[in-house]
C-alpha cells in the first residue's frame, strides 16, 4: 500500500515588479548596448519595431531606476530605418539620467535615451560616460 503525504496548499507563482530603487547618484550616463534580436524573438512582424521600442524603455528603466523614460528621435529613426518588421539585431544607446525640470512631475528624475552610431558592436562593454567625453 502506498501512503500518500499531505501537502501544504500551493499558492501561485507570481512574478512581482521589482519597485524602481532611488539610484545612488542623481546625474549620471552610461553607454550600452542593447540585444534587440534575443528580447523580439517569437514577435509578430508588425509589431517588431514598437515592441522594440518598448524593450527599449523597460532596459532604461531597469538600468537606470527611473519609471520616467524617453526616447530620442534619432533612436526612433534608428529602429524604423529597416521598417517594422526587420528591426536591426542591436542598437548602441547613451543612457543619460536628467533631473526633471517640471515641478508637478511625479518623478525627480527621467531617462533619456539617446542612439550612438557604431561600426562594430565587438568588445563593447557598458561603460560611465564622463562630463568631458561628453559630445552633447
Amino acid at each position: 500500500h502506498l501512503f500518500i503525504a499531505e501537502l501544504p496548499p500551493q499558492t501561485p507563482l507570481a512574478t512581482p515588479t521589482p519597485p524602481v530603487t532611488m539610484p545612488k547618484e542623481d546625474i549620471m550616463t552610461i553607454d550600452a548596448t542593447v540585444n534587440l534580436h534575443k528580447r523580439l524573438h517569437g514577435v509578430t512582424f508588425k509589431r517588431k519595431a514598437a515592441r522594440a521600442v518598448r524593450e527599449i524603455k523597460k532596459f532604461a528603466s531597469t538600468k537606470m531606476h527611473t519609471a520616467d523614460v524617453r526616447i530620442d528621435a534619432n533612436l526612433n529613426k534608428f529602429i524604423w530605418s529597416k521598417g517594422v518588421r526587420n528591426v536591426p539585431y542591436r542598437v548602441r544607446v547613451r543612457l543619460s539620467r536628467k533631473r526633471n525640470d517640471d515641478d508637478e512631475a511625479d518623478e525627480k528624475l527621467y531617462t533619456l535615451v539617446s542612439h550612438v552610431p557604431v561600426k562594430s558592436f565587438k568588445d563593447l562593454t557598458t561603460q560611465k560616460v564622463d562630463e568631458t567625453d561628453r559630445e552633447q
